[in-house]
């Protein structure tokens, strides 16, 4: 039997990690900044009873909120400065009022703590109970929030998200891009141009042929050039003090969009069905894989450790296991820590204790 500080500092342990009792009481023990990654959902305000009691059936919102910004607040002296923290949670309505709590705290989070919210994700769910309401509409989406530490250089490996690339082609030795556009018709909208200086035209046409160059080789997949007094609409607004693009056309009379060879990012909608089945005759909120896999896949590094301080029936530690990272989970209730170790058994998982035994 190990502790989890001797998990987490120990390489050689790379099963999932499971631990019952209060996550605030839990990561209370756990070291300053040792977590690379957090993924969670917790319990979700006045939705239903979890085994082993916990937040979520509070009084007021406003009391659920504070109990888990008290959980949050360990989270980010846990997590360690390059680590992300991804946080679904779903709405609540009382007295007909949608309470709006997602957003309450991740504004909390935000003004109370110092999270820096990257991304707001939209959950699609693709699919909905069917809604009983006859005066508001069904709702089949839910957030998850991107927050880290600090503005730059947290981990994040975008190449391993991207969608597959847009690729520019070279037909009869001239260079068409992925729309259409070739370096011929560029050449012509600079020729036309009535607002370039002629200084401008002469850096715009070096520029073009410097790019198409880097397109024969490979180095780029694709590009989009904007060119001043070409009838194109300027990208962000036409608004200098607000638009670097517009400083930049006004200055140079053009500028280029370049598409990133390995591809594009994914965007911030995903959509994902729910999962049915993972033990639902105990836990009735299971939280689908693949809403788990990108978040560890950008933000975790390989020899990282992902925390669930929600865990339930164990889908973040399945993930992580998976994808060969060490994983914490913890929760209240004993049944759903043997669920969730019956479900990464195949990964050789811990046989924890009890929270005493661990600490």
């Amino acid at each position: 039997m190990i502790t989890v500080n001797e998990y987490i500092k120990d390489a050689s342990f790379t099963a999932p990690c499971f631990v019952r009792g209060d996550a605030s009481k839990v990561l209370a023990h756990l070291p300053d900044e040792c977590i690379d990654c957090v993924v969670t959902s917790p319990p979700y305000y006045m939705k239903r009873q979890y085994l082993g009691g916990g937040i979520g059936l509070e009084t007021t919102y406003q009391e659920y909120i504070d109990n888990l910004l008290a959980i949050i607040k360990e989270v980010y002296r846990v997590l360690k400065p390059s680590g992300s923290f991804w946080l679904n949670i779903g709405d609540s309505y009382k007295n007909k009022q949608l309470l709006n709590i997602p957003h309450r705290v991740a504004i909390r989070m935000q003004d109370d703590q110092k999270w820096i919210l990257r991304n707001t994700v939209v959950w699609d769910k693709m699919k909905g109970a069917m809604s009983q309401s006859k005066d508001s509409l069904g709702c089949e989406y839910e957030p998850m929030f991107h927050f880290v530490k600090k503005k730059n250089g947290y981990y994040y490996n975008s190449d391993a998200v991207r969608k597959k690339p847009r690729s520019a082609r070279v037909e009869n030795g001239a260079v068409v891009s992925a729309t259409g556009v070739s370096g011929v018709r560029y050449r012509r909208k600079i020729e036309l141009s009535t607002e370039l200086t002629e200084e401008q035209r002469a850096n715009a046409y070096k520029a073009l042929e410097d790019v198409l160059e880097r397109i024969k080789k490979g180095e780029l997949s694709d590009f989009r050039m904007v060119i001043k007094g070409a009838n194109q609409r300027v990208t962000n607004g036409d608004t200098t003090n607000l638009s670097g693009r517009a400083k930049e056309l006004q200055e140079k009379g053009f500028y280029f969009l370049f598409y990133n060879p390995n591809g594009s990012m994914i965007s911030d909608v995903w959509q994902i069905i729910p999962e049915d089945t993972q033990g639902r005759k105990l836990h009735f909120a299971p939280f689908p894989e693949d809403l788990v896999k990108t978040p560890i896949i950008l933000t975790c590094p390989p020899d990282g450790i992902v925390l669930d301080p929600f865990v339930g029936t164990g889908t973040t530690s399945y993930v992580a296991a998976q994808l060969n990272r060490k994983s914490i989970g913890i929760d209240m209730a004993q049944e759903y820590l043997e669920l969730a170790e019956t479900r990464c058994s195949e990964y050789g998982c811990l046989n924890n204790g009890e929270l005493e035994t661990l600490i």
